[in-house]
């Protein structure tokens, strides 16, 4: 599979073709099993939201909002099995140096999203949710609308699966020697400051407590990047 091969372009084009009609076929079979268990689906991410009820304030609302929630959860479910098609189709052209480099970084970016969502599903979520339910709970019951409710969910959850790419940023930063790791660490002042704003703008609740969770994430990621970065160097593992 991963011999070198020589090929045409339009050989290229062909193979280039037969991944991505691999991959759009994978994600239509997932959003027909996604949709076949979409009750389910729904359940699971209603769990957070203790003690409150949702309402269908317009007619489709509820249909809609499935549909919206199938195509992003088809969309996360065929996001391995694109990596490979993209894997299968730049290897044959890499040397055994950059496979050993780029083979790892996918894997660890497709580790980082994984955990990124189940950090906002299990802690960004439920956190947002317990401030927002319990402030003037006296005072209002909690009805809330069904497709604000998984906008909010979904946008919280990709969100910080896409945070937790920032090593993979660094590393590749790191790679083509574009910053050091002396720089990055001197930077670590700015750098609180930045993950603040970030984790202002990436959770799309108000309140402090998700905010701040967002915001130590970000940082200790960012470390998390220097200390994969100084390993790299270690093992003297360079593009070039």
């Amino acid at each position: 599979m991963l011999e070198d091969i020589e090929m045409s372009i339009t050989e290229h084009l062909e193979e280039l073709r037969q991944r991505i009609f691999y991959s759009i076929g994978f994600f239509c079979l997932m959003t027909f099993i996604v949709f076949y268990n979409i009750s389910t689906i729904v359940t699971l991410l209603q769990l957070p939201a203790i003690g409150v009820k949702f309402l269908q304030l317009a007619p489709g609302e509820y249909f809609f909002s499935t549909v919206k929630i199938t195509f992003y959860c088809a969309l996360i479910a065929t996001l391995p099995f694109t990596l490979y098609q993209i894997l299968l189709f730049i290897l044959p052209g890499l040397t055994q140096k950059e496979r050993l480099i780029i083979i790892p970084i996918l894997f660890i970016s497709l580790v980082l999203f994984i955990i990124g969502i189940g950090f906002g599903y299990y802690i960004l979520i439920p956190a947002a949710l317990n401030f927002f339910i319990r402030y003037g709970a006296n005072l209002v019951e909690p009805l809330w609308s069904f497709e604000q409710y998984f906008d909010f969910i979904l946008l919280l959850i990709i969100s910080t699966g896409i945070a937790f790419q920032i090593p993979i940023i660094q590393i590749l930063l790191g790679l083509f020697k574009l910053v050091s790791i002396a720089q990055m660490i001197s930077i670590w002042k700015y750098v609180i400051l930045l993950s603040t704003i970030i984790g202002a703008i990436l959770t799309p609740s108000t309140d402090p407590i998700t905010q701040l969770l967002m915001s130590i994430a970000i940082f200790v990621l960012y470390m998390i990047g220097i200390c994969i970065l100084f390993f790299i160097n270690k093992t003297n593992l360079s593009l070039y």
